[in-house]
Formats: C-alpha cells, sequence, structure tokens
C-alpha cells in the first residue's frame, strides 16, 4: 500500500505521524478537484445546479450499498448519523411499544439521545457492552413485543472490538416485531461487511464517511430494509419531492388536509436542502478506491497488519500493564485501531501531539488508528514516541 501516499499529497501522510485512521482519514486529492467542481457546477447551473447534484448523491448511495452489499434504493443519506438515527427513533411505534434496548457503548451522538429521552420518560433499558463475546445474546434475551427499537454497534468504538452473533439478535428483533439499528461506523470499510452474510436483511444499518471510508464530512447513512412503510415524524420535504406539484398528494393547503404521505422504503427518511459539496467529494473517493482496488477484503489484510505492528511493537516496550496496557481480544476480533487502556490516556494525546504523532482517546483509551497510506516505518516511530512519552511519565 506505500504506493498510496502520493495519492494523498494535500494532507502531507508521508510527512505526518497521523494515527487517526479510526477518526478522520486524509483525503485522497481526487476530493479537492471534486469541491471544486460543485462550486463551478452551482455558478453554472444556479438554482438548477440539483440535477447534477441529485447524480453525485446517487453515486454515493452506491458506493455505501457496495460496502453493505446491498442496493441503492435501500440507501437514504445524510448530514451525519445523528441526523437520520432520529428521523429512525421518530418513526418507531413508541405509544404502543415504548421500550428501547441499547448499551453502554454506543457513540456519544445516540447515547447522548437515548439518554435524553429517558429524561423525558420513554423505557430505555441499557445494559453493559462487555464483555462483547456475549453482547448480542444478552440484548436479544431482553427483546419482547413491547420493544420497538434495539440499537448496537458492530464494532466499539472505544475499544475496536467486532461484535459477534448479531444474526441472532437480528432473529429475536424479528421474532418480537422489534426494529434493529445496527451502528456500522467502525466496521464498514475497514472490516467487511456483508448484510446478507451476517443475517441481516431485515436490519437497520448507519454510519458514515468521516472515517475509514475517507469521504470526509456530510456523507452519513441510513440502511432501511426493502420494503417497509414507515412514517418518521421528524420529516424533510425531499419525502415528497415528486409530489410537489401536487397539493392532493401532499395534503397542503386545503381545509380539510390529507394525511401526510411517504414514499415506501429508504426514500421516506430523506431530508431537506442540504449542501452537496460532500457528495461531490464522496463520489469522487469512492471512485478512486474502486481505481485502485481498495477493497474492503484487501483494506482489513492490510489494517491487521498495521494494527498487528503496532501492537507488537508497544508490547516490546515492555510497558508496566499498570501504567498502560493493550486492551486485550482475539487478534481477529479486533478493528480497525488498536486501544491501549491508561489512566494517562489524555495526557499522552496531548504529549504526543507536541512531539508530532496525531492521535486521540475516549475516557481512559489510547487509541491509535493507522490507515493504508502509512508506511511501516511511520508505526514504528509512532510506538517509539509513544514509549519515550511513557517513560517520562
Amino acid at each position: 500500500m506505500n504506493d498510496l501516499a502520493p495519492h494523498y499529497c494535500r494532507f502531507r501522510v508521508a510527512e505526518r505521524l497521523l494515527l487517526t485512521g479510526h477518526s478522520h482519514q486524509a483525503w485522497p486529492d481526487v476530493g479537492f478537484d471534486a469541491q471544486q467542481r460543485a462550486w463551478l457546477d452551482a455558478a453554472e447551473c444556479v438554482d438548477d445546479k440539483w440535477e447534477r447534484a441529485m447524480e453525485q448523491a446517487a453515486l454515493v448511495r452506491s458506493g455505501f450499498a457496495r460496502l453493505l452489499g446491498d442496493m441503492p434504493q435501500n440507501i437514504a443519506l445524510g448530514q451525519n448519523t445523528h441526523e437520520l438515527v432520529t428521523r429512525w427513533l421518530s418513526a418507531l411505534p413508541l405509544r404502543d411499544r415504548p421500550r428501547l434496548i441499547t448499551t453502554d457503548g454506543e457513540f456519544h451522538s445516540l447515547r447522548r439521545q437515548i439518554d435524553r429521552l429517558a429524561e423525558e420518560g420513554v423505557p430505555v433499558t441499557k445494559i453493559a457492552a462487555h464483555p462483547a463475546d456475549t453482547l448480542a445474546e444478552r440484548v436479544a434475551s431482553l427483546v419482547d413485543p413491547r420493544t420497538a427499537g434495539v440499537m448496537v454497534s458492530s464494532v466499539l468504538f472505544e475499544t475496536a472490538e467486532i461484535v459477534p452473533h448479531l444474526d441472532g439478535l437480528a432473529a429475536a428483533c424479528d421474532r418480537h416485531g422489534a426494529r434493529l439499528l445496527v451502528d456500522a461506523y467502525h466496521h464498514l470499510n475497514v472490516v467487511p461487511f456483508d448484510l446478507h452474510a451476517m443475517g441481516m436483511d431485515g436490519a437497520f444499518v448507519t454510519g458514515g464517511g468521516y472515517k475509514y471510508c475517507q469521504l470526509g464530512e456530510g456523507n452519513a447513512f441510513l440502511r432501511v430494509p426493502p420494503g417497509l412503510a414507515m412514517r418518521p415524524v421528524l420529516t424533510g420535504w425531499f419525502a415528497e419531492f415528486d409530489a410537489l406539484e401536487d397539493a392532493s398528494l401532499r395534503g397542503a393547503n386545503t381545509d380539510a388536509p390529507s394525511r401526510v404521505r411517504y414514499p415506501s422504503g429508504a426514500a421516506a427518511f430523506a431530508g431537506a436542502t442540504y449542501d452537496p459539496t460532500s457528495n461531490y467529494r464522496a463520489a469522487a473517493v469512492f471512485a478512486f478506491h474502486e481505481q485502485m482496488a481498495l477493497t474492503p477484503p484487501r483494506l482489513r489484510d492490510t489494517s491487521r497488519h498495521q494494527v498487528s505492528l503496532l501492537k507488537q511493537r508497544f508490547e516490546s516496550l515492555d510497558v508496566n500493564p499498570s501504567l498502560a496496557h493493550v486492551e486485550p481480544m482475539a487478534d481477529d476480533r479486533r478493528g480497525g485501531f488498536l486501544a491501549i487502556r491508561t489512566g494517562r490516556a489524555h495526557i499522552l494525546v496531548r504529549i504526543l501531539r507536541e512531539r508530532g504523532v496525531f492521535t486521540d482517546a475516549r475516557a481512559d483509551m489510547l487509541r491509535l488508528g493507522p490507515a493504508p497510506y502509512l508506511r511501516d516505518d511511520q508505526l514504528r516511530d509512532a510506538v517509539a514516541s509513544l514509549g519515550e512519552a511513557l517513560a517520562a511519565l
């Protein structure tokens, strides 16, 4: 993969130790040209730019569908996962099935929103995400006919641990009529994801391009199982785009408005006016990935090599485990970054930044995230800097 670095010149990936691949991967240079094209299209077409913007959005839906093993028409796009997840929550039948189930290992956008709903009286059952080995089974055992929605991650954002047996959880949700939402943000494009092979044809899946997909901000998705007729309370006017000229269909400006209508499937989760620049960039990056044969299996092989190298080099430092140690898990269950548990995580992030190593921390986890454009010697240098920082502590 070392030949990739020249395609990321504007992010200077060959010069900097960017161990932020789990959070914000560098964008390939083709994204810069695409952003310029978005501006030029707006200048040329003015309000008629939306036809070209919709073409870019269609390419982005196709890109996410390829990564999921699904069809583009099942993909709704949004600026971020929170926007899409709140629409999903607003579509659940909470009057008839008032219960939500989730874990304490979900990312902050979902965690905060669910905690706020609980403050308003929505019954929420939250279970421990660890041990991840039994997470799916423990959640499945709680699903019942009063459950409206279940929310879990396929890879835990703090530790990168892959959650197994989600097919059993999906089956339990199907059995009881509950909707399953899987957060695949730390899964997509670093660990192969196949809806059908994973037994999740009936599941909703959310994620986005900010991390391993290299698409940048403004590119999130919600996979919607085909054939569903759902009515999000939080709804945008794009969900009735095809009916705007027919007042009888949209139920507007009449003495007796008709019920708000929705299309079926993913189109029901459409939003409203947005900045299409991000879709131009994402479409170009997806095309670049195909051109360079950056497939999920190939990226997984590269990631496993890089994470293993980071782990080996850290363990060779012989650090006192009470100060810092690798979060234990089977190597084949580790996703796209190395999690090091230490009470000094945030201090180490600051010290490493001063030494030119970019990384981050979540609670007491220092996260080292490689990316396919980095060289092995860059990874070794980063861990050497970590060793110096730990010695200074």
